[in-house]
C-alpha cells in the first residue's frame, strides 16, 4: 500500500515523488488494503483484458457557439457502452434491470443532457450492440446529445459508411461524431482478412482519406490498395452549419504507424491516461509528424480518454479507489477482460514501475489487477483535485475529454455537476483571452 498521505486536510496533493515506486518492470505493486482497510490483497499477475466503455467531455470552446444549438465544446461528453448485449457488470456497473435496452440507454443519454455533458462515446466490438444502430436510436430520442460512434474500417466500405454517416448527420442536425478504430477485433467472425497491424493502419489511413473526399467532393474516382470507387457522389451531404464541412473524426493509437495516421487524416487524436510529461512529448511528436506527412487539413486537435473517480473529499476518493481495486483483484478482473498487446496499453502498464501515483492524482495500480484501456489509470480525488488535474492536460493543448466511472447513472450526475463546472471555470480566462467578438 502507499506510504505517506495522498493529500492534506487543505486538499493539496503531493507529487508522485512522495510515494513508493512499484518496483522493477514485471513485478507487482505492493499489496493493497481492501474494503474497510482490514485485509490486504496479495499481488498477482494481471489477467488479459481490454476496455469497451468510455464516457467523455470537452473543454470550453475557443469560438462563439453555433446559433440554434448548444455549443458542444462547452459541455463534455459521457455515457456507457455495452460489454455484451444484455450483459450487465461492465467495469463494475451494478445495473441489472434493463441493461442494453433502448430505455436504459436513453435514460443515460437524457441524464448526460441534464448534467452538462455533450454526448457519449459508443464503443465498438464484435458481439456487442451495433454502435450505428444505437446512435440512431439515441439521436432520435434526444435533442442535444451527441453520439461519438466508434466504427471499424473492417466493418464497412468507405462509400457505404460515408452515405450512412451523412444521413444520420442530417437527421440529427449535425450531432454525429465518429471514432475510427484500427485495433484487432474478432476478424474471422465477420470475414475481415486484414490482420497485420501495419496493413490495418494503412487501410485506416486510406479509409479516412477517401471518406473526406466522399463527404466534400462529387464524382469521386479512387483506386488504392484497399478501396476503390468510380464516379461516386454521396447524397445527402453531411449537415453543414457554422463552417462545419463534415462530422469530426476521432482516432487513437500510440504506435508510430497509428500516429502517422492521426497526423495525416484525423481531426482529433485521443490519448489514454498518461502523465503530463508523456502526453506533452506525444503532442510535440504529432505536431512534427503533421509536417512530415504533409497534412492538408486544419491542425490536429487532442483529446483525453480516462477514468475519473471522484468523491466529496480527497480521502474518501482514495478509499473508494482502493476498495474498487481490491474488488477487481478478488474477481480476477472478470468484468474488464480484453486485449493487452497494443502499444498504448503496454505504455500504461509500464507506468506502474514509476510509482503508484504520478503527477498529482494519476493512479497507476488498477492496470495490475485487470483494468485496461482508458480504465488502466484513474484520476482520483475530490472534484477540485480532478478538475485541476484535467486543467493540466488542457494547458498542454487537450480540448476534448472522455471521462468515465461506474455506476454510470450515478457518475454521470456526480462528475457532470461537480467536476465539469470547475473545469469550465479553470478554462474561462484563456477562453476569454482568445475569443473573437
Amino acid at each position: 500500500m502507499r506510504t505517506g498521505r495522498r493529500g492534506s486536510p487543505s486538499g493539496t496533493v503531493p507529487s508522485h515523488r512522495s510515494f513508493l515506486s512499484a518496483g522493477r518492470p514485471g513485478t507487482a505493486p505492493p499489496a493493497l488494503v481492501g474494503p474497510g482497510r482490514g485485509a490486504t490483497v496479495p499481488p498477482r499477475s494481471p489477467p488479459l483484458l481490454s476496455p469497451t466503455f468510455v464516457p467523455a467531455c470537452r473543454a470550453p470552446a475557443r469560438r462563439p457557439p453555433v446559433i440554434g444549438r448548444r455549443d458542444e465544446s462547452e459541455v463534455p461528453l459521457v455515457h456507457p457502452q455495452h460489454r455484451r448485449a444484455g450483459a450487465p457488470g461492465h467495469r463494475g456497473d451494478d445495473t441489472t434491470a434493463g441493461w442494453g435496452s433502448v430505455e436504459y440507454s436513453t435514460a443515460l443519454a437524457h441524464a448526460a443532457e441534464a448534467h452538462g455533458w455533450s454526448g457519449a462515446l459508443l464503443g465498438t466490438g464484435w458481439g456487442r450492440p451495433d454502435t450505428f444502430t444505437v446512435a440512431t436510436a439515441l439521436a432520435a430520442r434526444t435533442t442535444t446529445f451527441e453520439p461519438l460512434i466508434a466504427v471499424r474500417p473492417g466493418y464497412w466500405q468507405p462509400a457505404q459508411f460515408a452515405g450512412a454517416a451523412a444521413t444520420l448527420d442530417q437527421l440529427s442536425r449535425g450531432r454525429a461524431l465518429f471514432n475510427i478504430v484500427s485495433g484487432a477485433d474478432d476478424v474471422g467472425a465477420y470475414g475481415d482478412t486484414t490482420v497485420e497491424p501495419a496493413r490495418r493502419y494503412a487501410r485506416t489511413r486510406e479509409f479516412l482519406y477517401l471518406l473526406r473526399r466522399l463527404w466534400t467532393e462529387e464524382d469521386v474516382t479512387y483506386s488504392g490498395k484497399f478501396f476503390q470507387v468510380t464516379g461516386s457522389t454521396v447524397a445527402p451531404r453531411p449537415y453543414a452549419a457554422g463552417g462545419r464541412a463534415h462530422p469530426t473524426l476521432y482516432f487513437g493509437g500510440a504506435s508510430p504507424a497509428a500516429e502517422r495516421v492521426s497526423a495525416a487524416e484525423a481531426d482529433v487524436q485521443l490519448f489514454w491516461g498518461e502523465p503530463l510529461d508523456g502526453v506533452a512529448r506525444r503532442i510535440e511528436r504529432l505536431r512534427a509528424l503533421s509536417g512530415e506527412v504533409g497534412r492538408r487539413h486544419k491542425p490536429l486537435e487532442y483529446g483525453l480518454r480516462i477514468t475519473t473517480l471522484v468523491r466529496d473529499t480527497t480521502e474518501e476518493a482514495w478509499q473508494a479507489a482502493e476498495e474498487k481495486v481490491a474488488a477487481l483483484a478478488a474477481s480476477d478482473g472478470a468484468a474488464w477482460t480484453g486485449h493487452r498487446g497494443a502499444v498504448g496499453q503496454r505504455r500504461l502498464l509500464d507506468l506502474a514501475t514509476r510509482g503508484e501515483v504520478l503527477d498529482t492524482c494519476l493512479y497507476t495500480t488498477p492496470g495490475w489487477y485487470g483494468a485496461a484501456g482508458a480504465a488502466t489509470t484513474w484520476l482520483v480525488g475530490s472534484p477540485g483535485d480532478v478538475a485541476t488535474a484535467l486543467e493540466g492536460y488542457r494547458k498542454l493543448g487537450i480540448n476534448h475529454f472522455i471521462l468515465s466511472d461506474t455506476p454510470y447513472q450515478q457518475e454521470i450526475s456526480r462528475i457532470g455537476d461537480q467536476v465539469l463546472p470547475l473545469l469550465r471555470e479553470e478554462s474561462r480566462p484563456r477562453e476569454e483571452s482568445v475569443r473573437t467578438p
